[in-house]
């Protein structure tokens, strides 16, 4: 009977960390009078309460935890709770070994008292969008409340569902490990407000995985998301920002305002030009104002802009503002310097070949190489001019485009007499330089000579200005006519001759 009772009182008394003092007290009184006989100097062994206060305050305690254990126990496995093997099993399934089991257990003692049922949907909904194996072991050991918090629920089925699980990876791990749950709340709602605001369907992927989610998206209000569309309108607005989604990611009262602010001073209030450059180079938003405005007052005390020649510049050239002040900047103005160019040759020098700022040490001395090398002299202006001729082309093709001149039997000095009249041959490709020079010499039989009066001939489109004014002068006016005045003159000019000295068959 007494075992009866005690299986009985397992089974009806409520879980015990639910126990007041009061009813923990009846429960020792309880077990206090149903022990058997207790032998430390009691002839009789029978306890009663009025001689409680002499047993070991250590035996009771360790008899209350058992019977509170065995409670909770059997409270667990009514409701499908996990026991403590079962944890240590379903983690060790998806990758943790037991040390780290142990160790996710003592900073989150809530996922021992987490119903079987929810925790292994949280797992398996988690690896239905790509966390899972190494990744999802990293997430829950950077934060464990991934598996409890019901916000993450919403945000997983809208990825999952709605854009077919399709975010990275590691963008969502990012998210759900660096944001507070309460700010994943309307994830999907700022999404589909994107759409709304103008981002294609087919590119909202290409968007989402190249912004920062929980600052693009999370940590801004609805509000703030409108107020940031409404303000890059002029400059492209959606398009803008599939152009370059990281515009999101910058707050508009404190960064995108101020920074159009500075690029729309330094041209004179010109708001066209302002949206042309942010259009031609949107990463210019993401420089801070110290950047951008030490690039500026660079360009002003060391090569001696104005406000006006240096936003040409960024119109021409926006990428100048990546490019490093000490390490690129400040010894290619000093070239120019040293070739004799005042302030107003740099401004012109610059938005002719501004790729030379951005070129590297490397490319920059092997091309001087090759210039100096068919006659150009150090620290000259017509170095200069090559150089900024050359910018435009690849080390190889230059290479190339000397090699061929030679192959025609034209000499270092012949290529540099040449690249001075016109120093745009050394930027062409190679292959239509030849293509050119082979109708030259054999398809209008003039001499390879010819190109040392008229370099420009060599510019000019083949099919379209050289063959065709070619073939339509020839029969009227012979072979003897000069390439300069075959191919210089108008469309216009041309036409009308056409018509006075009419082709005849």
């Amino acid at each position: 009977m007494a075992s009866a009772a005690t299986a009985v009182t397992h089974f009806s008394s409520p879980p015990a960390y639910f126990l007041s003092q009061s009813q923990a007290m009846l429960v020792i009184s309880k077990e206090v009078k149903t022990r058997p006989r207790y032998s430390h100097g009691h002839e009789h062994g029978t306890l009663s309460l009025a001689n409680f206060t002499k047993i070991s305050r250590i035996e009771l305690g360790a008899s209350l935890a058992k019977r509170l254990l065995n409670q909770r126990r059997c409270f667990r496995s009514s409701t499908n709770y996990l026991t403590e093997n079962e944890l240590v099993t379903l983690f060790q399934e998806i990758g943790l070994n037991e040390k780290e089991v142990d160790s996710l257990l003592e900073k989150n003692p809530t996922l021992r008292v987490t119903p079987l049922d929810k925790m292994r949907s949280r797992i398996l909904s988690l690896q239905s969008v790509g966390i899972k194996g190494m990744a999802f072991c990293r997430l829950i050991s950077k934060d464990s409340n991934v598996l409890l918090a019901e916000e993450i629920d919403r945000l997983i089925c809208f990825v999952r569902d709605d854009l077919d699980g399709n975010i990275e990876p590691m963008k969502l791990e990012r998210l759900l490990t660096s944001t507070e749950t309460k700010f994943l709340v309307g994830f999907d709602q700022k999404v589909r407000l994107l759409l709304q605001l103008g981002v294609p369907q087919e590119t909202i992927l290409h968007v989402l995985n190249n912004i920062n989610l929980s600052k693009a998206v999370c940590l801004k209000s609805v509000e703030n998301i409108e107020r940031t569309f409404a303000y890059l309108n002029p400059f492209g607005g959606a398009d803008l920002i599939v152009r370059c989604p990281k515009i999101l990611n910058y707050d508009l009262d404190t960064q995108l305002i101020p920074k159009v602010r500075v690029l729309s001073q330094l041209g004179g209030g010109d708001v066209d030009s302002t949206a042309a450059i942010v259009w031609k180079f949107p990463a210019i938003l993401s420089y801070s104002l110290e950047h951008i405005g030490k690039h500026v007052e660079f360009l002003r005390s060391f090569a001696g802009l104005s406000d006006q020649e240096i936003f040409r510049i960024f119109l021409v050239f926006p990428a100048v503002i990546s490019a490093s002040r000490e390490r690129k900047l400040r010894p290619r103005i000093e070239f120019l310097k040293q070739c004799g160019l005042g302030s107003e040759d740099i401004f012109k020098f610059l938005t002719k070949a501004p790729l030379f700022l951005a070129l590297s040490f490397d490319n920059i001395a092997r091309k001087l190489g090759f210039l100096v090398k068919i006659g150009y002299e150090c620290r000259t202006r017509e170095l200069a001019a090559a150089m900024g001729s050359v910018t435009r082309t690849s080390c190889e093709n230059l290479q190339k485009v000397i090699g061929l001149f030679l192959s025609y039997g034209l000499s270092f000095a012949d290529i540099y007499i040449m690249s001075k009249k016109h120093p745009q041959i050394l930027q062409y490709n190679h292959k239509s330089l030849q293509e050119k020079m082979e109708y030259l010499i054999v398809g209008m039989g003039r001499e390879v000579g010819e190109l040392l009066a008229f370099p420009a001939f060599l510019g000019y489109k083949l099919d379209d200005r050289i063959k065709h004014r070619y073939e339509a002068k020839r029969k009227t006016l012979g072979d003897g006519l000069s390439i300069n005045k075959l191919l210089s003159v108008s469309v216009e000019i041309f036409s009308t001759k056409i018509k006075k000295n009419p082709i005849h068959s």
